[in-house]
């Protein structure tokens, strides 16, 4: 079948024709997203977890769906939801993160059946939309069907994932039957590898917020230019075979070709071959999608990038100069060079697997772009003047810790953006993802490491760890600790064994409670802010960078024992979460505890029908807030207070008492004031007021 695999050009056509092809673009990705699952011999087997870091397959069926529902409930083009728990449980873990949730006792997954309804259901809101949605032509990230091609990229990027995550399961639980075309080109010979001259020039990578061509993730956009001297790079990606010699040189059992976390991941797993191979009686054979061949030694390997580099530092033995990984600059020259994007390649789907290195040659190059993506030497940063999409904040940012890698180029089942120059995909190192390497010759500078604070050292997370962890400022105290302390007395008579600090931020607070609660969970929308109080239990100490004047900044060195939290850090857990729509398991709370939180939600009057019942008979639910409403962070439609209605003010407080009186007591509203530091000689004073309500029996 051929699929129509190139991005959606925003600046072209009128907005009738835009919204057909949106529509035909939107069917086609989602019905192939199910179609990977007919692989599936048994609907039941979609529970099965290929990968025991990773969710079971349901989860993953679902989550494209939700993803929908979520970001166009947060971007307020629709307030009613398909099904409140299926957004919940299928909303976040997508990648290994250390704070997701993998324990499979919290979930109690829907069937299939019932997964394909809400599925359905998904489907024609989203068509309704494309229907009707108001926009216009360009689109650009400001517009509402920005956000429908979000979710549609966002699922082109789950067909290759789950396609990963199918070739990971055992494949018993797989029909052998060929629903998508194979290439058969396979052979016992390999083209033998040899460096090829890259001629020097500049890389330019530009694109605009509010006119690009196609739609981009938010590490796109912006300028970055660099210039690039002459190099050489191998002709082909690395094949099976050239692998291969690496293996049967004992290329595994040499500890001194891999990295310090190379190693770690090879004690780990004792691995002595890429993954997708398999030894049986001295042969080789190479597992597919949903079929096992013999080892074709002409087609690329797929490896992770520890296995890359240590290739990189082998090969440079034998050829006695130093060969490795390109630059992500370097392969974006080789790309201009070659001129890639035009040229024919093993992408789109055409086959459902790779095809041999020397099939689809480009210039004096073969595969610079698609059959697998290729690994870089580089970590994943920010260009200048990156900033995050308001609906999808956390895209990128949870990648900048130098754990992540670079891949460039596409692979054979890449659609849409991920097929485009421009794209920037970065992935744990140990991951797999359809993804080979070649290497290249060359002494161009290149990025090897980002920083150790990666997130600390942005503007805003900078801020909030001043704010949290700083000094006290025009003798106003710390307003995380000082919040709680406020709270103590309140808290005589209550009891003490779980609490929930529900938008934690960077985490101070939650540290802070588990002086006094057993158990506190923190959680936040942004995996950023909690990234903060994931690092300060792990590590010894954490360094930001907060701005004095200008481009000039301080930088401070914080850790929990500098507080007297270093005792009581293992009570506290950190997870991403939204709190208009929270999984149902965090629930019979003693306190919850929400600061300046609800001035920030999409949809804070959700957050006030749900919060209250998970909070136990007797316990507390504390808000605090300056009430500081702006359409930035809330629709108006959607504030609490601090407006006008039938010629009568409306305040916040007065709606929290309207909502929580008939349950809740009302004990106390305190002053507790703040501020943030924005710079050595600008501050930001402000006064927010503590709520604490007592919840009836």
């Amino acid at each position: 079948m051929n699929y129509n695999w190139k991005a959606i050009n925003l600046n072209t056509g009128t907005v009738e024709e835009k919204r057909e092809e949106i529509k035909n673009y939107f069917l086609q990705m989602y019905e192939l997203d199910e179609k990977l699952f007919d692989l599936l011999k048994e609907k039941d087997y979609i529970y099965e977890q290929p990968n025991k870091l990773r969710h079971p397959l349901i989860f993953y069926y679902g989550h494209t769906a939700t993803f929908f529902m979520n970001k166009l409930n947060m971007s307020n083009i629709t307030t009613k939801r398909v099904n409140k728990t299926y957004e919940s449980i299928f909303a976040i873990g997508v990648d290994e993160m250390s704070w997701d949730d993998l324990n499979s006792e919290n979930y109690t997954w829907p069937t299939f059946e019932e997964t394909k309804a809400y599925r359905d259901e998904v489907k024609n809101l989203v068509l309704k939309l494309i229907d009707t949605i108001e926009f216009t032509i360009p689109i650009n990230w400001n517009s509402p069907m920005w956000v429908i091609l979000m979710g549609i990229e966002h699922e082109n990027i789950h067909i290759e994932t789950s396609s990963v995550l199918l070739r990971e399961l055992d494949i018993k639980f797989l029909i052998d039957e060929e629903i998508f075309e194979y290439n058969n080109e396979r052979s016992e010979n390999y083209p033998q590898n040899e460096l090829v001259k890259v001629e020097a020039g500049e890389v330019i990578l530009e694109k605009d917020h509010n006119k690009p061509e196609f739609y981009g993730w938010d590490n796109e956009f912006s300028f970055h230019k660099a210039k690039i001297k002459e190099f050489e790079a191998s002709k082909y990606l690395v094949s099976n075979g050239e692998f291969l010699e690496f293996v049967k040189e004992g290329g595994y059992n040499k500890l001194h070709y891999f990295s310090k976390d190379g190693l770690k991941w090879l004690d780990f797993t004792q691995t002595k071959m890429p993954t997708f191979w398999i030894k049986e009686d001295d042969k080789y054979y190479l597992r597919e999608i949903n079929r096992v061949v013999p080892l074709p030694l002409n087609y690329p390997v797929d490896i992770n990038v520890y296995e890359a580099e240590a290739f990189c530092k082998y090969k440079s033995e034998k050829l006695g100069f130093e060969v490795r990984l390109p630059s992500e600059d370097e392969f974006y020259r080789l790309n201009d060079y070659v001129k890639a994007q035009d040229c024919n390649a093993n992408i789109g789907l055409k086959y459902f697997n790779q095809t041999p290195v020397d099939k689809y040659k480009m210039g004096d190059f073969y595969d610079v772009i698609g059959n697998v993506w290729q690994w870089s030497i580089t970590p994943t940063y920010p260009f200048d003047g990156f900033q995050t999409h308001p609906v999808y904040d956390d895209f990128t940012t949870p990648t900048f810790d130098d754990r992540h890698a670079l891949i460039k180029g596409g692979s054979f089942i890449s659609l849409g953006n991920e097929t485009l120059r421009s794209a920037r995909y970065a992935f744990r190192k140990h991951f797999f993802q359809h993804a080979g390497f070649r290497y290249v010759k060359s002494d161009n500078e290149y990025r090897t490491k980002l920083n150790d604070n990666v997130y600390e050292t942005d503007e805003q997370i900078s801020q909030y760890c001043e704010f949290h962890y700083g000094e006290e400022n025009f003798c106003v105290k710390n307003f995380p600790k000082t919040s709680v302390e406020v709270l103590k007395p309140y808290l005589e008579g209550i009891k003490k064994e779980k609490a929930l600090d529900l938008g934690c931020s960077v985490g101070r607070s939650s540290f802070e409670l588990a002086k006094v609660f057993d158990e506190v969970l923190g959680i936040d929308f942004s995996a950023n802010f909690i990234s903060v109080g994931i690092k300060l239990k792990k590590y010894d100490s954490l360094t930001y960078k907060v701005a004095t004047e200008g481009e000039l900044y301080e930088e401070k060195t914080v850790a929990l024992k500098d507080f007297g939290l270093e005792e009581i850090k293992e009570r506290v857990t950190f997870m991403q979460g939204d709190a208009c729509n929270l999984k149902d398991m965090y629930s019979g709370y003693d306190l919850i505890f929400c600061s300046n939180l609800i001035d920030r939600l999409y949809y804070p009057q959700k957050f006030l029908d749900d919060v209250p019942n998970r909070v136990n008979d007797d316990g507390l639910l504390v808000i605090l807030s300056p009430y500081t409403w702006l359409e930035a962070y809330t629709p108006k439609q959607n504030w609490l207070g601090g407006y006008v209605k039938d010629n009568k003010e409306v305040k916040t407080l007065d709606t929290l008492k309207s909502n929580l009186e008939d349950r809740f007591e009302l004990l106390d509203t305190i002053d507790v004031p703040f501020v943030i530091k924005e710079t050595a000689r600008k501050h930001q004073y402000t006064i927010s007021q503590m709520s604490i309500w007592k919840k009836s029996k």
